[in-house]
């Protein structure tokens, strides 16, 4: 025996499952749509698309997303850039963004990833894992955010001035 609750389920589904049979029990004709051209859409004039066409519209439509994607992606990058500078505007002792760019770009190329070919400098500013641990960095330097690469090595310049990069410092 079906209780209310069970029927009015059976009933939503049926609803759900069959719109035709909704709209029949309901006395509504369903609307003819509107084509997919005309002057509502600003192309008086145009065909309806079929046949292969409808495909090669398919793969614009494909192609217009995808450019939307990487714009969205690019605006994404952007905007953390920009969230990254404006975070660390003002480092330990007054180091700047500049300085800590600029020993990167020597050191790693900007890489936060970088690992020298004997494995023994990690990261972004190539830390060995001693150095890592005098600034407060624990693990694997190069496994660490580029955040806090870039806070550890302020950090660091800060102790220390330019003399733990020799080279590019």
């Amino acid at each position: 025996m079906l209780t209310k609750r069970t029927y009015s389920a059976l009933v939503l589904v049926l609803l759900v499952a069959f719109p035709a049979v909704a709209l029949a029990a309901t006395g509504d004709e369903p609307r003819p749509r509107k084509p997919l051209t005309g002057p509502h859409l600003g192309l008086a004039g145009a065909k309806p698309v079929t046949g292969g066409r409808l495909l090669i519209e398919a793969a614009n439509f494909g192609r217009e997303v995808r450019a939307g994607a990487r714009r969205i992606r690019a605006a994404r990058r952007a905007r953390l850039r920009r969230e990254r500078r404006e975070a660390f505007a003002t480092l330990p002792a007054g180091v700047s963004m500049a300085t800590l760019e600029a020993i990167a770009s020597c050191e790693s190329g900007g890489n936060p990833t970088a690992i020298s070919s004997d494995g023994s400098y990690r990261g972004k500013y190539q830390f060995s894992f001693e150095t890592w641990a005098s600034v407060g960095g624990s693990g694997d330097p190069a496994a660490a955010s580029e955040a806090e690469q870039d806070y550890r090595a302020a950090l660091l310049y800060a102790q220390s001035g330019s003399s733990p990069w020799p080279v590019c410092g």
